[in-house]
């Protein structure tokens, strides 16, 4: 595949200390220009061309003493980082545990404000409907058919508290000694 291509490559530099990103192409320009050249190109070209050159000594030394800065802020700021106290842990999590319990209170109340808007409005609604039938036994029917306020159902327990204990037992009896009797 290489042997038949014309393409050149530029020559890959060897990595020097001084660079960390661990780049080992370095893009360049193809066509090596002069000054006078370089001045000649339109202000587009000529930008084009110089960001593919490499930096000036002064620009290259800034550069590196730049990234050397960096890193020795980083491994400081990694050093004074210590990890925080269980202390503080388990403040910020009973906070934590806290803040939520307050805002699900929030969400529960809200929902029941507004059930019950939900309800008054049905109910006045309905009265509206039935104060606005034409003739009294209308407004009986429809009173009698939509009620405008709801009754709650109440499901009660039936068993007494005797009842409830032998009902337990017999469900918990497993090998069935309270219901297999023989009668002889």
């Amino acid at each position: 595949m290489a042997s038949g291509s014309n393409v050149k490559l530029p020559q890959l530099e060897a990595s020097s200390g001084d660079r960390s990103t661990g780049e080992r192409f370095q893009a360049r320009n193809r066509t090596q220009l002069n000054k006078k050249e370089i001045q000649k190109l339109p202000p587009q070209q000529r930008s084009r061309y110089l960001a593919y050159e490499s930096p000036a000594k002064e620009v290259a030394e800034s550069m590196a003493a730049a990234r050397k800065r960096l890193k020795e802020l980083k491994n400081q700021i990694k050093k004074e980082t210590k990890p925080p106290a269980l202390e503080t842990v388990t403040e910020q999590d009973k906070h934590v545990k806290l803040i939520g319990q307050l805002k699900a209170a929030e969400a529960r109340n809200r929902i029941r404000l507004m059930r019950l808007r939900y309800e008054h409005n049905r109910a006045s609604e309905v009265n509206h409907l039935i104060s606005c039938q034409p003739t009294a036994l209308k407004a009986v029917r429809l009173q009698s058919l939509v009620p405008p306020e709801t009754d709650p159902i109440k499901i009660r327990d039936l068993l007494g508290k005797g009842e409830r204990y032998r009902v337990n037992a017999l469900l918990e009896d497993e090998v069935g000694l309270e219901t297999a009797r023989i009668i002889s």
